[in-house]
């Protein structure tokens, strides 16, 4: 029987990605890896770890949703953002491979739906069912793999609409979805977003809260994400949460669909929170 696991942030520590990937292969060779987004950027390997989960995907064992860092490479390589000063991206930007890689990147999904578990990057609105996250994401999906795609990046960046509402039309409603499934992580019930606030639940803003502790539509389905390093591991019946601070000096975690073990690699820092 294959062995699915889930694995959070990588953002670019191929090295412990290598290693994780070896300890969970010790105990099983057929398993089946899916990872939260953000496989790049401010750690040293970004370009191994990129190429690396590609082979995987491409070889059927492994998927991975966008994060808003694979979002942030994915525009600086078209010119449309300027890097940042700690961006991790030049060797995938000069690799002889990046054309390849950047194509397979942009085809990436929105939203996967295994066994039951709906894998997002950032979250999903309190409204939404899992029928509603997979049509919205796929919108996207749609919008990244036309010809249309390089317009729609020009656009993506901004923090408006702050509330989704079904009727939003094009880019505007791409950008609120896009918003949703890579960056939120606080919502009011009715769907308004904040994306000032970085660090744990208890750092709510007024009338606001983690966008999962809302009684939401989606509750019949276990819910697994990553995008938040300051919330932590999470593994509850109905929500898995991945990121633990990969880059920052953390570890890098995996947790498994069919009995929920948790394994982790400490990693170390590469980069100040500050």
């Amino acid at each position: 029987m294959r062995t699915t696991y889930f694995i959070g942030d990588i953002q670019g520590c191929g090295d412990q990605l290598e290693q994780l990937l070896a300890l969970l292969e010790q105990r099983s060779k057929d398993n089946f890896y899916l990872f939260a987004g953000d496989l790049v950027n401010r750690g040293p390997k970004s370009l191994s770890t990129l190429r690396l989960i590609r082979q995987l995907q491409q070889s059927g064992r492994a998927d991975s949703v966008l994060g808003n860092h694979d979002m942030h490479l994915l525009a600086v390589s078209e010119g449309i953002r300027a890097p940042h000063r700690k961006d991790t991206l030049n060797e995938i930007l000069q690799a002889p491979d990046r054309d390849e890689l950047l194509i397979w990147l942009r085809q990436r999904p929105l939203a996967i739906w295994h066994e039951q578990h709906l894998l997002v990057h950032a979250g999903i609105l309190p409204a939404w069912s899992v029928a509603d996250a997979m049509q919205y994401a796929q919108e996207i999906e749609t919008m990244l793999r036309s010809e249309q795609w390089l317009s729609f990046l020009s656009d993506m960046y901004g923090d408006q609409p702050e509330r989704w509402d079904p009727q939003l039309r094009g880019h505007a409603r791409l950008r609120c979805l896009l918003n949703v499934f890579t960056r939120m992580r606080f919502c009011r019930a009715d769907g308004e977003m904040e994306f000032a606030s970085k660090d744990g639940q208890a750092t709510a803003p007024a009338g606001f809260l983690p966008w999962f502790e809302h009684t939401g539509a989606s509750a019949d389905a276990t819910r697994v994400f990553g995008h938040w390093s300051t919330l932590g591991l999470l593994n509850r019946p109905e929500l898995i949460s991945l990121d633990t601070g990969c880059v920052w000096g953390g570890q890098l975690s995996a947790v498994c669909l069919q009995d929920r073990s948790v394994t982790q690699i400490s990693c170390p820092q590469q980069q100040s929170p500050t």
